[in-house]
């Protein structure tokens, strides 16, 4: 008898057997076992969160520890960056007013030298709550450096001086380029002021003294003589490089009684007095330039020297030959 109607029916109740008894059964265990997981995974999130919101964890004290101490450090560094700044800032204001007063020398500077320091317009930049302390002590290296920087050249500087102080004190201007019994008026001063001609506030960058035409003008200092060529309405005038970075300058002259290259001495006379140039009167126009900047030349000149030690200064200088080396 043949079993092959019966085939279909056996293998269809074998699947759902099958099927009910261990597929579905699976399927059901492994989402609920998903969900489960799912379920806890967010319950944890959640609770991690809120936890670490209002408590912290071991791993945030660890973190926080760390951003204390190196606020503490930073803190540290600033006082000292603080002490570092005022011990410079004392030896900037010795060598200003000792060491390059006893050289005559002009205050060295240099611009963006001296910047302020960290402002509260960063305090949103980079470091969160930290960027002011964090930004104010790297404003205030960066200043100290810079300062440090100019500070060294300055010491060079005075190095150089000390070794050629010799040469030095002869060549500096010092004295006035004008007998001062001879001098008419008060002096016009260096700076700002209105311009009798051109009727405008300008910068003066020399001092007037009146004197009647012909009155002897003297070098302040010796040195080669370097221009003698009109310029800016100077008239007749006379440039003397000094070395050491100093130039003086005589103009408005009736008379040059020297040539481009000629050494003279200090107190050696040069010119006369006159109102050539853009001049309203006789007077000499006097000007001091240390490394290419005028600068005043009241403070080139010594006060305390009398009539006595003026009229030495230049007889010797007129009893002095001097000759260019060939």
């Amino acid at each position: 008898m043949s079993m092959e109607p019966n085939e279909p029916s056996s293998y269809y109740t074998l699947y759902h057997f099958f099927r009910e008894r261990f597929v579905l059964p699976v399927r059901l265990w492994l989402f609920r076992f998903v969900r489960t997981v799912l379920l806890v995974f967010i319950v944890a999130s959640v609770v991690n969160f809120v936890f670490s919101y209002f408590f912290y964890t071991p791993k945030m004290h660890r973190l926080s520890e760390q951003n204390e101490a190196i606020v503490h450090d930073y803190q540290l560094l600033e006082k000292r960056v603080d002490a570092s700044l005022a011990q410079l800032s004392e030896l900037r204001e010795r060598d200003h007013a000792v060491y390059r007063a006893i050289f005559s020398a002009d205050t060295l500077d240099m611009p963006g030298v001296y910047v302020p320091y960290a402002d509260e317009k960063y305090a949103s930049v980079g470091y969160g709550r930290y960027a002011p302390l964090m930004t104010r002590v790297w404003e205030k290296m960066d200043a100290l450096a810079r300062q440090l920087y100019l500070q060294s050249l300055s010491y060079d500087e005075i190095e150089k001086l000390a070794v050629d102080k010799d040469l030095m004190a002869e060549v500096v201007p010092a004295i006035m380029p004008l007998d001062k019994t001879k001098l008419r008026g008060d002096i016009g001063a260096f700076g700002m002021r209105m311009h009798p001609i051109l009727k405008r506030w300008i910068g003066h960058e020399g001092i007037d003294m009146g004197a009647a035409t012909g009155t002897p003008v003297y070098a302040t200092g010796t040195g080669l003589v370097a221009d003698q060529k009109p310029q800016s309405g100077y008239g007749i005038q006379i440039v003397i490089d000094h070395g050491f970075g100093y130039r003086t300058r005589y103009a408005h002259l009736s008379k040059s009684l020297v040539k481009p290259g000629q050494l003279v001495k200090r107190g050696e006379l040069i010119g006369e007095v006159g109102s050539t140039g853009r001049s309203t009167g006789p007077h000499l126009h006097y000007e001091v330039i240390y490394r290419g900047r005028p600068v005043n030349p009241i403070n080139y000149i010594s006060r305390d020297m009398s009539e006595e030690e003026f009229r030495t200064i230049t007889e010797s200088a007129k009893a002095t030959i001097y000759e260019l080396d060939e």
